[in-house]
Protein backbone atom coordinates (compact mmCIF):
# COMPACT_ATOMS: atom_id res chain seq x y z
CA UNK A 1 0.00 0.00 0.00
CA UNK A 2 1.21 3.72 -0.71
CA UNK A 3 1.90 5.76 2.09
CA UNK A 4 3.11 9.55 1.76
CA UNK A 5 5.07 10.44 4.27
CA UNK A 6 6.72 13.87 5.49
CA UNK A 7 10.54 13.15 6.10
CA UNK A 8 12.66 16.15 6.47
CA UNK A 9 10.61 18.53 5.29
CA UNK A 10 10.17 16.76 2.07
CA UNK A 11 7.23 13.94 0.81
CA UNK A 12 8.61 10.39 0.04
CA UNK A 13 5.73 8.30 -1.41
CA UNK A 14 6.32 4.53 -0.71
CA UNK A 15 4.97 1.25 -1.43
CA UNK A 16 4.92 -1.15 1.78
CA UNK A 17 3.08 -3.17 4.01
CA UNK A 18 1.12 -1.69 6.91
CA UNK A 19 3.17 -3.28 9.52
CA UNK A 20 6.86 -2.65 7.61
CA UNK A 21 8.76 -1.11 10.45
CA UNK A 22 9.60 3.30 9.98
CA UNK A 23 13.26 1.99 10.50
CA UNK A 24 13.42 -0.20 7.60
CA UNK A 25 11.32 2.09 5.25
CA UNK A 26 14.21 4.42 5.98
CA UNK A 27 17.01 2.21 5.33
CA UNK A 28 15.60 -0.51 3.12
CA UNK A 29 13.57 1.59 0.94
CA UNK A 30 14.77 5.34 1.20
CA UNK A 31 18.26 4.47 1.75
CA UNK A 32 18.45 7.02 4.32
CA UNK A 33 20.98 5.08 6.42
CA UNK A 34 21.76 7.41 9.54
CA UNK A 35 19.20 5.69 12.10
CA UNK A 36 20.15 2.56 13.00
CA UNK A 37 19.24 -0.87 13.67
CA UNK A 38 20.37 -2.06 17.29
CA UNK A 39 17.98 -4.49 19.29
CA UNK A 40 14.61 -4.37 17.19
CA UNK A 41 12.47 -4.16 20.72
CA UNK A 42 13.01 -0.35 20.90
CA UNK A 43 15.22 -1.07 24.32
CA UNK A 44 18.41 0.38 23.15
CA UNK A 45 17.79 3.59 21.31
CA UNK A 46 19.70 3.67 18.20
CA UNK A 47 17.17 3.36 16.04
CA UNK A 48 15.48 6.92 17.60
CA UNK A 49 13.86 9.78 15.27
CA UNK A 50 11.52 11.87 15.83
CA UNK A 51 7.48 12.06 15.07
CA UNK A 52 6.41 15.69 15.31
CA UNK A 53 9.01 16.47 17.42
CA UNK A 54 8.88 13.73 20.32
CA UNK A 55 11.32 11.26 19.98
CA UNK A 56 10.24 7.28 18.78
CA UNK A 57 12.03 4.31 18.12
CA UNK A 58 11.46 3.55 14.64
CA UNK A 59 11.92 -0.54 15.07
CA UNK A 60 9.09 -0.79 17.35
CA UNK A 61 6.58 2.23 14.84
CA UNK A 62 4.91 0.25 12.00
CA UNK A 63 4.99 2.80 8.82
CA UNK A 64 1.01 2.87 8.52
CA UNK A 65 1.16 4.81 12.37
CA UNK A 66 3.29 7.54 10.72
CA UNK A 67 0.21 9.47 8.76
CA UNK A 68 0.49 12.96 8.41
CA UNK A 69 3.27 13.38 11.21
CA UNK A 70 6.49 14.73 10.18
CA UNK A 71 9.26 12.63 10.48
CA UNK A 72 12.94 13.87 11.64
CA UNK A 73 15.66 11.77 10.84
CA UNK A 74 19.15 12.83 12.00
CA UNK A 75 20.11 13.45 8.52
CA UNK A 76 17.33 16.52 9.50
CA UNK A 77 18.65 17.70 12.33
CA UNK A 78 21.36 19.77 10.38
CA UNK A 79 22.45 18.76 7.02
CA UNK A 80 25.72 21.00 7.50
CA UNK A 81 26.16 19.74 10.95
CA UNK A 82 25.85 23.20 12.74
CA UNK A 83 22.94 22.21 15.01
CA UNK A 84 24.66 23.11 18.84
CA UNK A 85 23.89 19.67 19.59
CA UNK A 86 26.26 18.24 16.67
CA UNK A 87 28.48 21.21 17.68
CA UNK A 88 28.67 20.34 21.10
CA UNK A 89 28.91 16.59 20.67
CA UNK A 90 32.37 17.20 18.71
CA UNK A 91 33.83 19.55 20.97
CA UNK A 92 33.62 17.22 23.86
CA UNK A 93 34.41 14.27 21.70
CA UNK A 94 31.26 12.31 22.73
CA UNK A 95 31.44 9.67 20.28
CA UNK A 96 33.58 7.09 20.38
CA UNK A 97 32.07 3.92 18.33
CA UNK A 98 29.35 6.26 16.81
CA UNK A 99 27.02 3.64 16.02
CA UNK A 100 24.44 4.83 19.29
CA UNK A 101 25.11 8.58 18.55
CA UNK A 102 21.90 9.43 15.93
CA UNK A 103 19.79 7.97 18.73
CA UNK A 104 21.21 10.20 21.40
CA UNK A 105 21.29 13.19 19.45
CA UNK A 106 17.82 12.47 18.46
CA UNK A 107 16.47 11.94 22.00
CA UNK A 108 18.92 14.66 23.30
CA UNK A 109 17.46 17.49 20.22
CA UNK A 110 13.80 16.57 21.39
CA UNK A 111 14.60 16.82 24.70
CA UNK A 112 16.42 20.57 24.22
CA UNK A 113 12.49 21.06 22.24
CA UNK A 114 10.46 20.38 24.94
CA UNK A 115 13.05 21.81 27.72
CA UNK A 116 15.63 24.52 26.91
CA UNK A 117 17.56 24.39 29.97
CA UNK A 118 17.01 21.12 31.70
CA UNK A 119 18.74 19.88 34.18
CA UNK A 120 20.53 16.92 35.08
CA UNK A 121 17.22 15.11 36.57
CA UNK A 122 15.91 16.39 33.10
CA UNK A 123 18.54 15.16 30.84
CA UNK A 124 18.89 11.28 32.85
CA UNK A 125 15.30 10.86 32.55
CA UNK A 126 14.77 11.73 28.63
CA UNK A 127 18.07 9.61 27.60
CA UNK A 128 17.38 6.68 29.92
CA UNK A 129 16.84 4.01 27.30
CA UNK A 130 19.46 4.99 24.90
CA UNK A 131 22.47 2.66 25.45
CA UNK A 132 25.50 3.55 24.63
CA UNK A 133 28.44 0.79 24.47
CA UNK A 134 30.85 3.02 24.87
CA UNK A 135 29.67 4.23 28.43
CA UNK A 136 30.05 8.19 27.37
CA UNK A 137 26.77 9.28 29.72
CA UNK A 138 28.57 11.86 31.11
CA UNK A 139 29.79 13.40 27.75
CA UNK A 140 26.63 13.25 26.51
CA UNK A 141 24.76 14.75 29.71
CA UNK A 142 27.79 17.65 28.79
CA UNK A 143 26.75 17.73 26.02
CA UNK A 144 23.39 18.53 26.19
CA UNK A 145 24.34 21.16 28.47
CA UNK A 146 26.87 22.61 26.00
CA UNK A 147 24.30 23.04 23.73
CA UNK A 148 21.17 24.32 25.72
CA UNK A 149 23.52 27.13 27.15
CA UNK A 150 24.57 28.65 23.63
CA UNK A 151 28.04 26.76 23.29
CA UNK A 152 28.66 28.06 26.68
CA UNK A 153 29.95 25.80 29.30
CA UNK A 154 28.11 26.60 32.50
Amino acid sequence: MPYTLKINGQSKTVDVPADMPLLWVLRDVLNMKGTKFGCGIGACGACTVQLNGTAIRACQTPVSRVGNQEVRTIEGLSPDGSHPLQKAWLELDVPQCGYCQAGQLMTAAALLTKTPKPTDADIDSAMTGNICRCGTYLRIREAIHLAANGGRKA
